[in-house]
């Protein structure tokens, strides 16, 4: 058993946050919700939308009954709404080949629309306490720190992160999916991208990184994505207006809130192109 096992499990039993995705009677289209919606979106955020989601669509199922338009508009402002159309395909796929259940194999999850190696091996250890190894950016940064050294890990995951991952896991399917969350909640809450908190650490003294004097990232400085002016702002503009509409939204309502001609029709264009809106007569868009 690596000497890591002991102390990061204790911690976490410890010092757990209490979220619903987590709590024993969870469903796995509970846990698969709640990963779709954690993707670039603090928990923060995620929490009520995750609720009032659940609380409409209990089932894979009662999301398939309803247009892919209603979960764009039940999506909100958590952004990158193409996740809520992921989501809606993924529940329809799940009602005509599972009978409306989230299916427990590696394979048949990842044979749903939008759902990839990360978020098949989250639902199949979270959802159903399989040993899977699960490698998001939490559980990277902190496999870097304490293995390797170094501050940050590449942007694509490595094969030798694989193999470190699968050797980290204990030996028993229960405690193996409650290692895999507690290196992710370490990460969250301790070991953080900006602002780690070693004195907090349960594994400083094992930690590779803070051995060597923290170096710093090796590579150019990590920087948050431009938000004022860019195509993602315009995107989430136009969509906030035609979400909050009852029905199709004239071109001169999106012309109000976003100037730029030019910007504004080429986001038009992507945002038909995704699949979240769809024209409604020449001069108006709609939800699909």
């Amino acid at each position: 058993m690596s000497e890591l096992h002991a102390p990061i499990l204790d911690w976490y039993a410890a010092h757990a946050r209490d979220l619903p995705w987590r709590h024993p009677d969870a469903s796995p289209w509970s846990v698969l919700v709640s990963e779709v919606m954690l993707q670039q979106t603090p928990v923060s955020r995620v929490l009520p939308a995750h609720d009032a989601w659940l609380q409409r669509w209990p089932t894979p199922a009662a999301l398939a009954a309803d247009a892919p338009g209603d979960a764009v508009r039940m999506w909100g402002r958590l952004g990158y709404p193409r996740r809520a159309l992921r989501l809606h395909a993924a529940a329809l796929a799940m009602t005509e080949r599972h009978g409306g259940e989230v299916p427990s194999t590696y394979d048949e999850l990842r044979a749903l629309p939008g759902i990839g190696d990360y978020t098949a091996s989250a639902v199949l250890s979270f959802a159903f306490g399989q040993a899977r190894p699960v490698l998001d950016t939490n559980v990277r940064r902190v496999h870097w720190r304490t293995l390797r050294g170094a501050e940050f890990p590449p942007d694509a995951v490595r094969a030798h992160e694989r193999r470190d991952a699968a050797y980290l896991l204990p030996d028993d399917d229960a405690t193996a999916a409650t290692w895999s969350v507690a290196v992710m909640e370490l990460g969250a809450l301790v070991c953080t991208a900006r602002d780690p908190r070693c004195g907090a650490c349960p594994v400083a003294e094992l930690c590779a990184w803070r051995a060597e004097g923290h170096p710093p990232h090796d590579g150019p400085p990590r920087r948050g994505q431009a938000w004022a002016g860019t195509d993602r702002q315009c995107r989430g503009r136009l969509m906030a207006v035609v979400r909050e509409a009852d029905g199709a939204v004239h071109l001169s309502r999106l012309e109000a809130v976003w100037a730029d001609d030019a910007q504004r029709d080429r986001c038009l264009a992507g945002l038909v192109a995704d699949g979240l809106l769809v024209p409604a007569g020449p001069t108006a868009y709609a939800l699909p």
